[in-house]
């Protein structure tokens, strides 16, 4: 058994190592990440939000629904978590 997680461990790790072996350099001007609307949002912020920080304003203006959805997300698995944290209480005290 050991045999076997130490053989699916290299494996992963292959794997892992093979997919990332043809990334672009950080920091590559020409890396696909940095010719989409990255460079378009970082000069045109500023004036079409009217605020200085890029990240905000990405994520408060340019993707405020995927923000909101992925806030819902977290506070919906949040709650799920307190449910099942409450109701094992629950069973806890009724043994």
């Amino acid at each position: 058994m050991r045999a076997l997680s130490v053989s699916l461990a290299i494996a992963a790790a292959a794997l892992f190592v093979a997919a990332s072996w043809n990334l672009p350099d950080r920091g590559d001007p020409h890396a696909p990440a940095n010719v989409g609307v990255g460079p378009e949002y970082v000069e045109r912020t500023e004036q079409d939000v009217g605020i200085e920080n890029v990240v905000s304003a990405v994520l408060a203006d340019y993707r405020s629904y995927d923000t909101l959805g992925e806030t819902f997300v977290i506070f919906t698995g949040g709650v799920a978590v307190l449910f099942v944290l409450i109701r094992r209480g629950r069973d806890d005290q009724q043994t």
